[in-house]
């Protein structure tokens, strides 16, 4: 669950709860102080040590507000990440989490798969999560290019499939 998940999620519980999780993610999750997040918000500091203290409620505005400045801050606002499905082994090579692509940071977010059914359902997911455009296997790329409406690019294993087959070619010999 993200860092603005935490904070919607805390708003339902209480009011208490909200306050130890806003406070939580904005030390903890951003690393950053209170001052430094109402600046980047846009909310004055008073407000945000009000609401962190108990002293007032946030209205919806400034709830938007935080929530939206979360989402910034992660890289997970919409548009603001790429996906990538695979099977897990080949997710724990990606070593950047992050990228700069034509001059934007851009996250690159992880969705495992083991089977096309999953790796469709991934699609959709990572697309409505907010996915700025998607990279998935050969054999599922002409399925969600039909039903996305985010870019789809085909990862084309060239290095790996050889080593496979040497691999393979080794074992049988």
């Amino acid at each position: 669950m993200d860092a603005a998940d935490k904070v919607t999620d805390a708003v339902f519980e209480s009011d208490e709860i909200f306050r130890k999780v806003i406070s939580k993610v904005i030390k903890e999750d951003l690393g950053l102080t209170a001052v430094e997040f109402a600046e980047k918000a846009g909310i004055p500091r008073s407000t945000l040590y009000k609401i962190m203290s108990g002293k007032r409620e946030p209205n919806m505005k400034t709830l938007r507000q935080i929530v939206r400045t979360i989402k910034r801050i992660e890289g997970t606002e919409k548009g603001e990440f790429i996906a990538v499905i695979a099977a897990r082994p080949v997710l724990d090579n990606i070593s950047e989490t992050k990228r700069k692509i034509c001059g934007t940071l851009c996250t690159i977010r992880e969705y495992s798969a083991t089977s096309m059914e999953e790796a469709i359902i991934a699609a959709v997911r990572a697309e409505r999560d907010g996915a700025r455009a998607l990279v998935c296997a050969p054999i599922v790329s002409p399925t969600v290019e039909k039903i996305l409406r985010i870019p789809v690019a085909t990862i084309m294993p060239k290095n790996s499939l050889v080593e496979a087959i040497e691999i393979v070619a080794k074992k049988i010999s």
